[in-house]
């Protein structure tokens, strides 16, 4: 029995993949766009350049400017399907995500746009690894709980 074309390599279930520090990501100082758009409202994607391991997300608006945030876009405006982070000045601020994703999308909650920043840390897993291709993406669209 040969194992010459047995190849070990990172995955999503490859676990030294999630045990070492991650390679750092940062989008500071984004606007997010307003929910309130007649039709359908406006989203930020934020595309990481692989798969990540954490994700930071800091409101840092003013009180009352509550940001949405999801795993795809169908998940921003359905109501179950994003978490909602209230501003640092509401006592919130932030809320730190123990995840496997590709992409994040932000909204805003009202007409309001608030401003948020992300932080990453990626794993050195590669985007195309994602074994559920979306027809939106490579992120988790189209699972139950993301929209």
């Amino acid at each position: 029995m040969s194992f010459t074309d047995y190849k070990y390599d990172v995955g999503l279930s490859n676990v030294g993949s999630y045990q070492v520090s991650g390679k750092p990501f940062a989008s500071t100082a984004a606007t997010v766009a307003s929910g309130s758009t007649a039709g359908a409202p406006d989203s930020q994607k934020i595309t990481f350049p692989s798969v990540t391991k954490q994700i930071t997300v800091i409101n840092s608006g003013a009180t009352t400017k509550k940001v949405r945030v999801a795993f795809s876009v169908n998940g921003l405006r359905d109501n179950s399907n994003y978490i909602l982070v209230h501003p640092a000045i509401d006592g919130v601020g932030s809320i730190t995500l123990d995840v496997k994703a590709t992409e994040l999308y932000l909204m805003s909650n009202d007409s309001a746009t608030p401003t948020v920043s992300v932080y990453a840390s990626l794993t050195g897993i590669p985007v195309e690894r994602i074994n559920n291709i979306s027809p939106g993406g490579s992120n988790w669209a189209g699972s139950v709980g993301v929209g």
